[in-house]
């Protein structure tokens, strides 16, 4: 199972001489199996530029989002596969408060932007994943889990290939208020993965004022991945106004740390495998 990053940043945008390194563009990652079957998890501004690769591979396109916030849908408007005929595209919202599955689509209309929903030239639905949580989907495995997010919102652990990936953004693991998942089940739910892609949008000085604000710190990522058994863990979702300079520094930091896994840095544009 093959991962690569279309989008890090977590909020907003931030193109800019400071986060060219790791990039500018919001959440979208696509995951990608031995058969060569895919899932794009999120649609930040970074799935624009997936969507021009994208163009010329006729096959259906699955979606998984995470929660409805701006960042995590406002690049589908400019998600060139959308204007094709007869291209089919299955969409699967998150779980969050209220339940709003057609979100996605609804930021096409009026005064937000200049072509409505109804425009779009291809098939698209928007599924409803099964009460269980967990369904087959192609050559994948999925799982969900709920988010600690303000509106709520889905994680998502992949099985394919024999190996097992765990996407978690957007997920304060000691927010202010009782969590919607402990950290305990979180623990439970990517226990001994093989790659967990987790929120570290913030860094100690950004505390306490964002406490709450439903992102963990780089520290809280690290004792989930150690208390879990995670085999390789990647950060992900930084904060816009960290930049390339401050990312590498924490970097270098953890890099002087016996941790019992390899830490990576999502940048856009990498490709990592969880063999």
């Amino acid at each position: 199972m093959h991962i690569q990053f279309y989008g890090v940043r977590g909020s907003i945008p931030a193109p800019g001489q400071q986060s060219v390194r790791y990039g500018g563009n919001t959440a979208c990652v696509l995951v990608r199996n031995d058969a060569g079957e895919q899932l794009i998890l999120d649609a930040g501004t970074g799935i624009r530029q997936l969507g021009t690769e994208l163009l010329t591979d006729p096959r259906p396109i699955t979606l998984l989002l995470s929660h409805n916030h701006w960042d995590h849908i406002q690049g589908f408007p400019f998600f060139r596969p959308a204007y094709q005929r007869d291209r089919e595209i299955h969409i699967f919202p998150g779980l969050t408060t209220p339940h709003e599955p057609y979100a996605i689509l609804n930021q096409l209309k009026g005064s937000v932007f200049p072509v409505p929903a109804t425009a779009l030239a291809a098939r698209i639905q928007i599924e409803n994943a099964p009460a269980s949580h967990a369904w087959t989907l192609q050559g994948f495995h999925i799982q969900r889990c709920p988010l600690n997010h303000p509106g709520g919102g889905s994680a998502y652990l992949i099985e394919a290939d024999g190996q097992r990936f765990a996407y978690v953004t957007d997920n304060e693991l000691n927010p202010p208020h009782t969590p919607v998942t402990s950290f305990d089940k979180w623990c439970e739910f990517v226990h001994g993965v093989d790659l967990l892609l987790h929120d570290a949008q913030y860094v100690p000085r950004d505390m306490p004022m964002k406490h709450g604000w439903g992102h963990s710190l780089v520290s809280e990522a690290l004792a989930l991945a150690k208390a879990a058994a995670v085999k390789h863990l990647v950060l992900f979702s930084y904060d816009p106004e960290r930049s390339d300079d401050e990312l590498d520094a924490i970097a270098a930091d953890l890099a002087t740390q016996a941790l019992p896994f390899p830490v990576s840095f999502a940048r856009e544009g990498m490709c990592l495998s969880c063999a």
